[in-house]
């Protein structure tokens, strides 16, 4: 490497190393992890992502990165989960605002009277304005409704003008909120400081421009509050990227989103339809109309969760789902995005390998009286003709055949990087377990339509009862069944990229679906490994059931499985915190991170020592929380 290259690279670390430390300084928690990867800024529980800077550092790209860490660290110092999560909206859109009203909030308190942080958030605004393009939006309705409402309430509470490119579409915001949604504004300005007064003005603010349900109790008395902060032990992450929000402000927000209670509201009324369009499918049901999934009775008995029909459901196969040169094509996009990341997980992948078949090996017994003459040990004979022949017997080990299910998020939320990764690992997991004699089945799940689709035409002509239970037509992909060939089925795994494809996401039923598969199996031994990025999230059905209902059924679900162990489970979530859900449990900051992560948690199942230190790790947490 050449004097300038050498000079540049500790030009960098030196960089990291202080943005590192002023991250840790500012968020007064010597504790927090830093790390930079490639992909936009984060932050999950006390590890925070950055990007990875250049070598060269230019000075825009080093503004950038003190923006990002600014914003990270102030959200460690002055948010509160327990608070955010109190009055966190269900459906998508108004979340998205409530997330970025806060994210407002912190910096903007945290840069009051640092000048230097102040620069650097306003910078990382400013070009996240102009990268967006917000000087050449003519129209209110072009800036997305979480943008334009936290840029003018940062105003209201700084008092500084927002950059230039956006002012022009901000001013046809201002002039059609209202009155109402004007005073919410002034509110939350004056309780700045406060975090529980200001999501209280944060809701009046949603609630008037139709965002979200205008709270029953406005003003709860102190004590009422300090409860709600102490039922705060079942929170939930429940937040994920909708379908159309920028990449600034998903960036902006990344490592910020809303912990929903376990307890919120359940009894809240949400039957009014009227914020909610019945949608179809977008074209994309077959002309056949969806395929009918096996019937099971529409309700849980012991959760009290039920779907309204099933009618509409579909199980199909991913070759049904386009024609074999879309998704020859999408193969191929696969492929050449994935192509600088192919090698590492391959090299894991192989370490997978090898050590599956160094358990799979024979073994021999030998000083036999009968079974093969070992001729290693004819020597003795010779040496000492009245010794025994000595025979051995081949054994084999206590290695079980085994099948293992690969259960994918198929939500908006994944989309880009992290489908992506997940397709491609998919690919490979399969691949590597296959040369294994190990069966691997890979299935994904998501909703046939963004907002209820035909179930919800149905309730509707229904005379819209209350309390339907699950309001969505559900789409369950098998992109490789257990018994047919990796490379048969790796075409599949592309269509994940398929535009349109990824909608909402029931996890509760997926995973019911995914674990009577692997019980109609004929291995001794089931594995089901269920990648996600969150919480279950479906507009139609948090509309007009309890905001908790996809959740609480997700959490019987995985209890029940757990508690029967014929199926070993293990989860691996992306960017969001999956231990609370699982018992066997990991979670990722990058996506990057999950093939390691997938071979790694798959060595340790196969590891008898590793299996023993993870249930005891699992009995001091149940022990804990007991």
């Amino acid at each position: 490497m050449s004097a300038g290259g050498t000079k540049d690279n500790a030009r960098a670390d030196e960089f990291k190393r202080a943005t590192t430390s002023v991250l840790r300084a500012l968020a007064e928690n010597s504790e927090v992890q830093v790390a930079f990867q490639p992909g936009p800024s984060g932050l999950v529980g006390k590890r925070a992502r950055l990007p990875l800077p250049t070598r060269a550092l230019p000075a825009a790209e080093i503004a950038r990165l003190r923006g990002a860490a600014d914003s990270l660290a102030l959200r460690l110092r002055h948010h509160d989960d327990a608070v955010h999560a109190a009055r966190a909206p269900a459906r998508r859109e108004a979340r998205d605002a409530y997330d970025q009203l806060e994210q407002a909030r912190v910096e903007v308190v945290g840069a009051r009277h640092m000048a230097g942080v102040a620069a650097n958030l306003r910078a990382r605004l400013a070009d996240a304005c102009e990268a967006e393009g917000y000087d050449r939006m003519t129209r209110k309705d072009q800036l997305p409704v979480a943008a334009a409402l936290s840029m003018l309430a940062r105003e209201r509470m700084s008092g500084e003008p927002s950059p230039e490119a956006a002012r022009r579409v901000l001013d046809m915001w201002r002039g059609t909120l209202g009155d109402v949604a004007d005073h919410a504004l002034t509110d939350m300005a004056a309780a700045q400081d406060n975090q529980t007064a200001y999501t209280r003005a944060a809701r009046r603010l949603l609630a008037a421009l139709d965002l979200a349900e205008a709270e029953a109790d406005a003003e709860p008395d102190q004590n009422k509050q300090q409860d709600d902060a102490g039922e705060q032990s079942g929170q939930q992450d429940n937040a994920q990227d909708g379908e159309g929000r920028s990449e600034a402000d998903a960036d902006s927000t990344l490592g910020a989103q809303p912990e929903q209670m376990e307890g919120r509201a359940a009894d809240d009324d949400r039957g009014d339809d009227s914020k909610v369009d019945a949608a179809t499918a977008e074209g994309e049901d077959r002309p056949g109309g969806p395929q009918p999934r096996r019937e099971r009775p529409s309700t849980d008995t012991e959760t009290g969760y039920r779907a309204y029909t099933r009618a509409f459901d579909e199980e199909i196969s991913a070759e049904e789902l386009c024609d074999p040169e879309e998704l020859t094509r999408l193969r191929q996009q696969l492929d050449q995005q994935l192509q600088h990341l192919q090698g590492v997980v391959a090299k894991l992948a192989n370490r997978l390998q090898r050590r599956l078949l160094a358990q799979q090996t024979r073994a021999w017994d030998f000083d036999l009286e009968e079974g093969l003459l070992d001729a290693g040990r004819l020597a003795r004979v010779i040496v000492n003709p009245l010794q025994a022949l000595s025979y051995k017997r081949e054994r084999d080990t206590a290695f079980r055949d085994t099948v293992v299910t690969l259960l994918i998020d198929n939500s908006g939320s994944m989309r880009g990087r992290p489908i992506t990764v997940a397709a491609m690992c998919g690919d490979i997991l399969a691949r590597t377990l296959e040369r294994c004699a190990v069966k691997v089945e890979v299935l994904g799940f998501t909703t046939r339509a963004w907002k209820g689709g035909h179930s919800r035409e149905r309730w509707s002509g229904d005379g819209k009862p209350r309390g339907p239970g699950r309001l969505n037509d559900l789409r369950h992909i098998i992109y490789k069944s257990a018994d047919a060939p990796w490379r048969r089925s790796r075409k599949n795994l592309g269509l994940m990229l398929r535009e349109g494809l990824l909608k909402e996401n029931i996890d509760g039923e997926a995973l019911q679906w995914a674990y009577r598969r692997l019980l109609s199996r004929p291995e001794h031994r089931r594995i089901l490994m269920v990648i996600s990025d969150g919480a279950p999230v479906d507009d139609s059905t948090l509309s007009v059931n309890p905001g908790n209902y996809l959740e609480r059924h997700l959490r019987e679900v995985i209890r029940d499985i757990e508690a029967r162990d014929a199926v070993e489970l293990i989860a691996i979530g992306i960017g969001h915190d999956v231990t609370r859900y699982y018992r066997r449990a990991v979670t990722i900051v990058d996506a990057e991170e999950l093939g390691g992560t997938m071979m790694k948690k798959l060595a340790e199942l196969f590891d008898e020592d590793a299996l023993l230190a993870w249930g005891r790790a699992a009995s001091e947490r149940s022990a804990l929380v007991a």
